[in-house]
């Protein structure tokens, strides 16, 4: 299985990325819609992974001031999981994170996928907000520039 990943910050994009997320978070998980729709998007770059020209998995990393970001919306497609394609997407974010001098990554990722993301760097801060049955953490990861 070859997956082709793409970071970029166009509409197409964008459109496929919520695709995802609405399939995932809103169909599966039950996040009510207007809880993904944030309004960053647009502002965002956004990582999307291809297996035979179908998009199957997106991750987006929202650009803060003061070089900073906050990488969200890691959703992979049910058929695709455990294959590593998450991953995948992460490290494309960290490597255009790093071009673009970013400093600072948070996130708020589900709990249980604490050592996960301990496994790219990020380091646990406290538990944040409960968005259905879903408790959020946030995490950081700080790299010197």
């Amino acid at each position: 299985m070859k997956v082709k990943i793409v970071v970029d910050k166009n509409q197409d994009s964008i459109e496929i990325s919520q695709k995802i997320r609405y399939e995932v978070f809103v169909q599966e998980q039950g996040i009510p819609l207007e809880l993904d729709l944030d309004g960053l998007d647009k502002h965002s770059y956004h990582a999307l992974a291809y297996i035979n020209d179908s998009a199957v998995g997106s991750a987006r990393l929202a650009l803060l001031e003061n070089n900073k970001a906050v990488m969200a919306r890691v959703a992979i497609t049910k058929a695709h999981r455990g294959k590593g394609i998450a991953a995948e997407l992460i490290e494309s974010l960290l490597v255009k994170a790093g071009q673009l001098n970013i400093n600072s990554i948070e996130i708020h990722a589900h709990e249980y996928l604490k050592e996960y993301y301990k496994t790219f760097g990020f380091n646990y801060i406290k538990q944040v907000e409960k968005v259905g049955e879903h408790q959020l953490i946030e995490m950081r990861l700080t790299r010197k520039n």
